[in-house]
């Protein structure tokens, strides 16, 4: 449906140093980074597209969030969700909602709010059910 995603940033090493560890927990690999004009994408693993880039504006003025706009990045299971808002929150975002089901949006909805150092506001989710956990194996002697 994308091809890319471009977030506005005002300050790169600060957006990168806030978006690396997300993209990390995420599993989306770094596609390219330049320091010069101040721009870097993530894709994932196994297809060059969609990108999700961040960057100055090509205009030259300050980046600004807008109201009512948010990017949700999909998340493999429901603990990707956790970790990736705790590396969100460690890397200069703030809390906009804390990971936890959201059934008004559908029963399986677990999603976590938070906005980056620039105030882009993004989620992170999983639509899939909890994982049951995997029963431990005995050890015995045999």
């Amino acid at each position: 449906m994308f091809s890319h995603l471009f977030v506005g940033i005002n300050q790169f090493e600060r957006a990168f140093d806030f978006y690396q560890p997300l993209m990390d927990t995420l599993g989306l690999q770094l596609k390219f980074r330049e320091d010069d004009p101040g721009w870097a994408g993530w894709m994932a693993a196994n297809a060059p597209r969609p990108l999700f880039l961040i960057g100055k504006p090509y205009d030259g003025r300050p980046a600004a969030a807008g109201n009512g706009q948010m990017i949700a990045l999909l998340a493999a299971d429901r603990a990707t969700v956790d970790r990736a808002h705790a590396a969100a929150l460690a890397h200069g975002g703030a809390c906009e909602g804390p990971p936890g089901l959201r059934p008004q949006y559908h029963a399986n909805y677990y999603g976590a709010y938070f906005r980056d150092p620039d105030g882009n506001k993004l989620c992170v989710v999983c639509h899939k059910p909890e994982t049951p956990a995997m029963p431990a194996v005995a050890q015995g002697s045999d």
